[in-house]
């Protein structure tokens, strides 16, 4: 069923590739087997084409307090086939970080309630936006220079920014996921519709649905799963 869910994190310094090998289920995380497709892109010239060689370096480099990567981790709609989804994240992933560098995984677990698949996207990418200039890796991830770009780092494009500005920033990120989710579905024929706004902004009385955490299914009996899965798909929220 299709829903808007839509986080934005940050990853600090010394976490970005350790947190690559996670969405990309590599390494200790090859054992879960709910990985359907991975893809990255805009990586300088340096990185070989290896993204985790990338995030590597972004950790060494980025300075202490910055975040190295960001990350939207947004619901994908289930009613879409395998290659539908890939095709969709492909043009989402355009939409969000255009030239920056980025590497995402799509991952679709089985829900611990009502065995509905549950797909979405994990979306790394990097502030830094390239100029065009060559840049070794430890000149990219310095302090950028606006007077004389080609001795300093890349330009963070998050830096400068108001709490205002990005507030607004998010909320346009949400109306866009929106309507890239919206006409992708009505291409495909399917009727289902996500709203970016909150419940109240849309003049819809019922909360939110409770998040119940793995630790809360896993106390619930077959038969409570199974009423709970039934009054989700009715859209009745507790």
């Amino acid at each position: 069923m299709a829903s808007l869910h839509h986080r934005i994190k940050s990853g600090k310094k010394g976490n970005a590739q350790e947190h690559a090998r996670y969405i990309d289920r590599h390494g200790k995380y090859s054992d879960r087997k709910d990985l359907v497709h991975t893809g990255y892109g805009n990586l300088p010239d340096w990185a070989g084409g290896n993204p985790t060689y990338f995030w590597k370096m972004a950790d060494s480099y980025e300075r202490a307090n910055g975040a190295v990567y960001r990350e939207h981790v947004i619901a994908l709609p289930n009613e879409l086939s395998r290659e539908q989804l890939i095709a969709f994240a492909e043009r989402m992933v355009w939409e969000l970080v255009g030239a920056k560098p980025y590497q995402y995984a799509i991952h679709a677990p089985e829900g611990k309630i009502g065995g509905i698949s549950n797909p979405h996207i994990h979306l790394m990418y990097s502030d830094r936006v390239q100029d065009g200039i060559n840049r070794p890796a430890a000149q990219m991830f310095s302090r950028y220079n606006p007077k004389r770009p080609e001795i300093g780092g890349c330009r963070k494009d998050s830096g400068g920014k108001t709490r205002m500005e990005l507030r607004d920033q998010v909320i346009a990120t949400r109306k866009t996921i929106a309507d890239l989710q919206n006409q992708t579905l009505a291409e495909y024929g399917h009727d289902a519709r996500v709203d970016h706004r909150s419940l109240r902004e849309q003049g819809r009385q019922r909360r939110p649905e409770r998040h119940l955490g793995p630790a809360f299914i896993r106390g619930m009996a077959s038969n409570e799963k199974a009423q709970y899965a039934a009054l989700r798909a009715a859209g009745v929220r507790d």
